[in-house]
């Protein structure tokens, strides 16, 4: 069984707002006391993610960092989750970081609201940034629209919105 966790990225402040190089725009305040609450969530969880496989850009890089020191576990690095995303390429990340059982994807929007749509064959969900997803899968493959949905979390269930 494959229990693959989706973590968008915490907020990272206005982009419009941002001058400088989109790829080194960092957590916001906000994004990372969203990360702290994410992180003391999963470390609570019986079945908590044993690798952080993030995006290279840094509000993604700092998301994933904050929560795996929190459960002690390695941050691996993949350029392919700064773009789009489908079942094929999830696995191929997977399988490059040495096909965890309970693997983190830490990354963006619109690629990770059409990809959990994709796995679960559910295309209406939206990830907020901060919201974190478990979609779970018999077997080791990830096929497309058979995927379990166990829980999304928005960040205001963890009461990371305005504070």
């Amino acid at each position: 069984m494959i229990a693959l966790y989706l973590l968008r990225h915490a907020h990272a402040g206005d982009p419009a707002r941002w001058t400088g190089d989109d790829a080194i725009r960092p957590l916001s305040e906000r994004g990372r006391r969203q990360s702290e609450r994410v992180a003391k969530l999963l470390a609570s969880a019986e079945e908590a993610p044993d690798v952080m496989i993030t995006s290279p850009k840094v509000r993604a890089a700092e998301t994933a960092q904050i929560v795996a020191r929190q459960l002690k576990i390695e941050v691996v690095v993949d350029d392919r989750l700064m773009g789009p995303l489908d079942p094929d390429i999830v696995a191929e990340i997977l399988a490059g970081a040495g096909m965890a059982v309970r693997p983190c994807l830490v990354g963006h929007d619109p690629d990770f609201s059409m990809l959990l749509g994709e796995l679960t064959g559910v295309f209406a969900i939206q990830m907020k940034k901060g919201s974190l997803a478990r979609v779970d899968y018999e077997g080791n493959s990830l096929v497309p629209g058979r995927g379990v949905l166990r829980f999304l979390v928005p960040p205001e269930i963890l009461g990371a919105r305005g504070g």
